[in-house]
């Protein structure tokens, strides 16, 4: 069976007025005519507002939508609600609190059940998408940017989203491969996303002309960053 992975540093239709290029990307790596798309909002504590702005963002395009609560359970099963899915897409917001929750309600094993069984896309954009890596930046703590080291790990290695769209980020990023504490990764700019599939990088795409991706290393003066060859979506 085939996973696709598309980790956003930011953009699709979270930061956007209506379902953008990045969205579009991810529906067509399904190769059916009318996927079904299932949103997870759990790391904005499944904020009401955010799945009414998904639903209306995909309503204009040939697809089923449905969405995942952990807060308000129903009696259908983790794996019911999965399995008939072609797209989750994961929300951003507090990537610890997912990753708690995810645990806690054995969705993280649902997932990894459903894509054992036939092809599945997963995409997300900030903590929608750190949530697949080994680990990454995040302000789930509080206000200071810190390393979180316990995600997935789905994909090798780390990430860090927002990295043009958070002064903070890429210092806090370069200072955790350095030390050691991050596993060398990705930095992607809001807009840009890494494609990989079956947890190897494929592609590097963007919906916005200066929108990048970066492989950070440590390097034998702390770390050292290359920008990674781009497909405008």
């Amino acid at each position: 069976m085939t996973t696709h992975l598309v980790a956003m540093g930011g953009g699709g239709f979270s930061m956007n007025d209506g379902a953008t290029a990045l969205d579009r990307y991810v529906l067509d790596l399904t190769g059916r005519p009318r996927p079904n798309v299932c949103f997870v909002p759990t790391a904005s504590g499944d904020a009401d507002s955010y799945v009414e702005r998904f639903r209306d963002a995909f309503a204009s395009w040939d697809c089923a939508v449905d969405h995942l609560s952990l807060f308000k359970r129903t009696d259908t099963e983790l794996v019911d609600i999965l399995a008939e899915s072609d797209v989750i897409y994961v929300g951003g917001g507090s990537t610890l609190n997912l990753l708690a929750l995810w645990r806690l309600h054995g969705l993280d094993a649902a997932l990894s059940a459903r894509a054992a069984r036939r092809d599945l896309v997963v995409c997300g954009l900030s903590a929608g998408a750190l949530c697949w890596f080994e680990g990454g930046i995040t302000d789930s703590y509080g206000p200071r940017l810190r390393p979180l080291a316990d995600g997935l790990g789905w994909a090798r290695g780390s990430v860090c989203p927002h990295y043009d769209g958070e002064p903070g980020r890429r210092p806090a990023y370069h200072a955790a491969v350095a030390a050691g504490t991050l596993a060398p990764g990705y930095a992607l700019d809001d807009g840009a996303a890494i494609h990989l599939v079956d947890g190897e990088p494929y592609r590097f795409v963007t919906e916005l002309p200066k929108a990048r991706a970066y492989r950070v290393e440590a390097g034998p003066n702390g770390d050292r960053e290359s920008e990674l060859p781009m497909v405008r979506l």
